[in-house]
């Protein structure tokens, strides 16, 4: 089973900025991030996919979060700026994605543990 460890997470003032890390056990291709908010459905926020790796992302962050992933190092990151209150969840990257859309990544087959971030307004 593949483990993955988000880091990066933490409590910042709307407006502010967060870049999110995931690193994994093993090689990985396709990452998503998703996020759950208390009390909220679990909501796909970003996903990158394919060799050439296209990326596809939630209405509610397209244009302030961007997803990256460095494929030597077993590493996805997710850069978020202009943060909103709005914002605050418990963010999880994820593998195992059953196909290449940002719909998919809450259906993920694998999950890391969380990191949280707050948004204060």
């Amino acid at each position: 089973q593949v483990q993955l460890v988000e880091s990066g997470g933490g409590s910042v003032q709307a407006g502010g900025s967060l870049n999110l890390s995931c690193t994994a056990s093993v090689y990985i291709a396709n990452w998503g991030w998703l996020r759950q908010a208390p009390g909220k459905e679990r909501e796909g926020v970003a996903i990158v996919c394919g060799l050439d790796g296209s990326t596809y992302y939630a209405d509610s962050v397209k244009g302030r979060f961007t997803i990256s992933r460095d494929y030597a190092k077993k590493t996805a990151y997710l850069q978020m700026n202009s943060l909103k209150p709005e914002d605050t969840a418990m963010y999880y990257c994820a593998t195992g994605l059953p196909s290449c859309g940002v719909s998919a990544v809450a259906r993920a087959k694998d999950w890391g543990r969380g990191t949280q971030v707050t948004v204060s307004s």
